[in-house]
């Protein structure tokens, strides 16, 4: 499974972006996927997660209200749109996929985040 993010990119201080995460190969068995992001100097934190049918979905306490996860299961395609951007969501994003059984994680390159205050 290969996995490629896009829609990273600099906004001001409550503005949106929407991230996209396109899944190419054996993508009949990707499960739960995810975004990440990791800030310099930090672990890589969750951001969101939503699963296969797109019926329950997972927000880390700082983006719960502005960040929303989504997903296109005929696309192939995952989303998370992010509002009300703070310069605390400067970070890398990444996408993550679940695959399998037993699961695999794959993850894509990574898209820059950057908000200015």
């Amino acid at each position: 499974v290969q996995l490629v993010e896009s829609g990273g990119g600099l906004v001001q201080t409550g503005g949106s972006l929407r991230l996209s995460c396109a899944a190419s190969g054996s993508t009949h068995a990707i499960n739960t996927m995810g975004w990440y992001r990791q800030a310099p100097g930090n672990q890589r934190e969750l951001v969101a997660t939503i699963t296969t049918g797109g019926g329950s979905t997972n927000y880390a306490d700082s983006v719960k209200g502005r960040f929303t996860i989504s997903r296109d299961n005929a696309k192939n395609t995952m989303y998370l749109q992010m509002d009300d951007l703070k310069p605390e969501d400067t970070a890398v994003y990444y996408c993550s996929a679940l695959w399998g059984v037993p699961q695999l994680r794959f993850w894509g390159q990574g898209t820059q985040v950057t908000v200015s205050s």
